[in-house]
């Protein structure tokens, strides 16, 4: 199957169509998928104690990771999860796509390892000539290219274009991670490493990470950044099944930093840390404790990394607000600012995204205005992943290439004319009024004594309005260049277009 849902679904199928049958035979039905916790895991390989047959459905994680004795039957659907990165919005599609005939042929090497078995394909054999690819489009084809071409780099490799990749990938691709390096300050203007690059690259991990944690090293939060570098370089360790969805949302909750999900992270680490790093804290809470002990490994490696490059590894403490600077430090080209409830808009492209309801900042009494992300992916709508909420100001300070700060201030002279506009308006709506009053014959009344009181009263309260929003100060607005719309806090800015600034190859 293609994934946890599907999984799960044609689980609950196959029980509800045992449950009709008069007398069914004893069978037992076991899902896999690779978020699913290893002790979960192991249940496929055990020997079933009455003698019972063994149903096991799983993703394509059974292709080649798993070698599962005594499989007779094969039922292949024909389909597999893929993700696709696309450059132009820099987004990740999770795409289900038919297999490729080589994925086929391997399906079918499950049945019978131990033995003769079948394999039942829910396709033809027409499709699976002329509709499947020969090979599964390689990755380095269809992923972000960012870390490789950073490695590239700093093996001295020029010129990219010309590089000679096994599978070549499309330039755009390529063009795109450089482009992507140069506004993180890993490449100059003609496409060579800078000296953050080069500490960048000593990193195995994301360029955007790496620049997180470089950076925390200045904002004297880098105990906390490994911490959550760590965790973002694991799969989720959440574990939500469906059988306990509320049990494991209201545990996950515990753990919600509402400002957050790196910090989080940052969290979960830390409350598995104080208590002693045990597995059974961890599933009681809907943890995986494997996962969590990844991560761990992974903060260590990190650290020494840290150390041989002679990075002061320090601890904020309780100042988070230094620990999300350090994250928009490496974010700052994924920025988002609101558009209505749970929903955003890119900064840059203008396009629309959405916060993933797992997300700590999802379901708020409150939207942040702005906001920085890990990773956008599309399922079933443009989802951001990894969410923080940042002040906008940073992102003029930290990402100047892309954003500034305009300034709107109220002088006097537009005060007095905005005082004016709203006196005269009042003054109409009052006389207006008046005349009617007069026409449908109401009791009789001083028109000009009232008119005159309206008069100085209108002015009086237009004038104290405007003094009021001028005593509030200039309204900042972040505006984008290169963009037609306006963006940020505020309204009313002009946006200022500047040419993109170019990179060498």
């Amino acid at each position: 199957m293609t994934g946890q849902e599907d999984i799960e679904i044609t689980c609950q199928v196959v029980q509800e169509r045992l449950s009709q049958l008069d007398d069914p035979a004893p069978l037992a039905v076991l899902p896999i998928y690779s978020q699913m916790p290893a002790d979960l895991q192991a249940k496929i390989f055990d020997a079933t104690s009455d003698g019972r047959r063994k149903v096991i459905v799983a993703t394509n994680i059974a292709e080649t990771s798993l070698t599962v004795d005594g499989i007779l039957y094969v039922v292949d659907a024909g389909y597999s999860k893929l993700k696709v990165y696309n450059p132009k919005v820099g987004m990740d599609a999770l795409q289900i796509t038919p297999i490729s005939q080589a994925n086929a042929n391997q399906r079918t090497g499950r049945a019978g390892r131990t033995g003769s078995g079948f394999c039942y394909r829910l396709y033809t054999e027409m499709a699976f000539r002329n509709e499947f690819f020969e090979n599964t489009i390689p990755e380095i084809q269809r992923t972000n290219l960012a870390n490789t071409v950073l490695l590239l780099k700093s093996l001295g490799v020029k010129n990219l274009l010309e590089f000679d990749f096994m599978d070549p990938p499309p330039q755009a691709n390529i063009l795109n991670s450089m482009y992507q390096l140069w506004v993180l300050g890993a490449l100059d203007n003609v496409g060579d490493l800078t000296p953050v690059g080069r500490k960048m690259s000593e990193f195995p991990m994301e360029p955007s990470m790496a620049k997180m944690l470089i950076a925390s090293v200045d904002y004297k939060c880098s105990a906390e950044m490994l911490t959550i570098v760590s965790m973002l370089s694991v799969p989720s360790v959440f574990y939500r099944p469906k059988e306990r969805m509320e049990e494991a949302d209201a545990a996950r909750e515990k753990f919600n930093v509402p400002e957050s999900d790196h910090l989080t992270l940052l969290n979960v680490f830390n409350q598995w840390k104080s208590h002693g790093h045990r597995d059974d804290w961890g599933m009681r809470h809907f943890l995986h404790p494997k996962l969590l002990r990844k991560a761990r490994e992974v903060r260590v490696q990190l650290e020494d990394i840290m150390k041989f490059q002679k990075m002061d590894i320090i601890s904020t403490g309780t100042d988070f607000d230094v620990v999300r600077k350090a994250i928009t430090a490496g974010y700052f080209h994924q920025a988002a600012r609101v558009k209505g409830i749970g929903e955003f808009v890119n900064i840059r492209s203008g396009l629309p995204t959405h916060l993933h309801p797992t997300s700590a900042l999802y379901g708020l009494g409150y939207t942040p205005s702005h906001i920085v992300y890990h990773e956008l992916i599309l399922t079933s709508k443009e989802y951001m992943t990894q969410v923080t909420a940042i002040d906008p100001y940073w992102l003029a300070e930290l990402g100047s290439v892309f954003y500034s700060v305009k300034e709107k201030n109220f002088d006097e002279r537009g005060n007095r004319r905005q005082a004016d506009r709203e006196f005269s308006k009042k003054a109409e709506i009052e006389t207006e009024m008046a005349r009617q009053r007069e026409e449908y014959a109401f009791p009789p009344f001083n028109l000009l004594s009232r008119a005159n009181d309206f008069s100085r009263t209108a002015r009086k309260q237009a004038e104290e309005v405007l003094a009021a929003k001028s005593a509030g100060g200039s309204k900042a607005k972040v505006v984008v260049p290169g963009t037609p719309r306006h963006t940020g806090i505020g309204a009313g800015a002009r946006v200022t277009q500047t040419p993109r600034r170019r990179v060498g190859i």
